[in-house]
């Protein structure tokens, strides 16, 4: 699939929605370039799935404006929903069909036609490892199975943009995993995904860029490595083998803070390679043998904590 840098695959500004007297969406820009992972975090109620729901049609907007592979969100929004895909928290999988038979009606719906749509659905059913299990239904499958099989569904039509509200809720492990591999791989081929996830660390493992969500405004947006950039509290800390030793390195190193039961110093750090190599130089001037030495950088959780008051992204309430 041939991308467009110079194309957004997802633009929105003066994002607004309201239910009622209460102000979901506050003015929210947006800015996904095509082929790439953008990943959507917000506290409980912050407005995450309601982006997703005006993102993708499925409601309206109360202001803004918003263009989506190209196409008009208020005015072409049947060009839009020809070009998307949408996932949802919940699988949208028939359990009474075959797995087989959920991608054929799904073609079907498409009006691929017979032939192409068992060539089509033949396809998916591989490239997803459900081959096997094509002609069992699918309330026999596993959660991942599902999972799996609900994101084929999705790319029948062959989307442009997709959009993956919570897509590995409830899976276990190794089931995210196979997830995370196949949103790449999507992504490698030229896809644009839209993810909203209640795990940190799979925005941290998959996304391009990540923007934060929170009362409605969006409160911060970057790569993980610039967003972790914004929070204090990297260090480095050193455990040494006996009292003398931590001492002489805490007269070295006038910027540490001291334990003196674990022997340990912590040296205020952004992580990166020249603010170490200058630690050890300094240490090294001073003839100091370190026993130990670990880096310690902010991560997601702790960004989340510091932007949004919450220690971790939970589900959007369902209105």
């Amino acid at each position: 699939m041939a991308t467009n840098p110079s194309r957004p695959a997802i633009a929105a500004t003066g994002l607004r929605k309201s239910f009622g007297e209460h102000v979901v969406l506050d003015g929210v820009d947006l800015n996904v370039a095509e082929g790439t992972i953008f990943s959507l975090l917000g506290p409980n109620g912050a407005g995450k799935t309601t982006t997703v729901q005006v993102l993708s049609t499925l409601i309206s907007a109360d202001g803004g404006e918003v263009r989506i592979a190209g196409h008009d969100l208020a005015t072409d929004p049947d060009l839009v929903r020809a070009a998307i895909g949408v996932t949802g928290q919940f699988s949208a999988v028939d359990g009474l069909l075959t797995g087989q038979e959920n991608l054929i009606l799904m073609a079907d719906l498409h009006h691929l036609g017979r032939a192409e749509g068992r060539r089509r659905a033949a396809g998916l059913l591989e490239q997803f490892d459900l081959v096997e299990a094509a002609g069992k239904t699918a309330a026999t499958y596993s959660g991942g199975m599902r999972r799996r099989l609900d994101l084929a569904m999705t790319l029948v039509g062959d989307p442009q943009v997709i959009f993956l509200d919570e897509p590995t809720t409830g899976l276990d492990p190794r089931s995210r995993h196979t997830m995370w591999q196949i949103i790449r791989e999507l992504a490698a081929g030229g896809v644009t995904l839209f993810l909203t996830t209640q795990h940190l660390d799979e925005a941290d493992q998959l996304a391009d860029r990540i923007a934060v969500l929170d009362h409605g405004k969006l409160v911060a947006e970057g790569t993980a490595d610039e967003l972790k950039r914004l929070i204090p509290g990297g260090h480095i800390r050193l455990r040494f083998a006996d009292p003398v030793r931590l001492e002489r390195a805490a007269v070295a190193l006038a910027e540490s803070s001291t334990d003196d039961d674990a022997l340990t110093l912590q040296v205020p750090s952004d992580g990166s390679v020249r603010s170490l190599r200058a630690l050890l130089d300094r240490l090294g001037d001073a003839s100091i043998e370190v026993g130990e030495l670990t880096v310690h950088t902010p991560d997601l959780d702790d960004v989340f904590f510091a932007l949004t008051g919450h220690p971790t992204t939970e589900k959007e309430g369902a209105r």
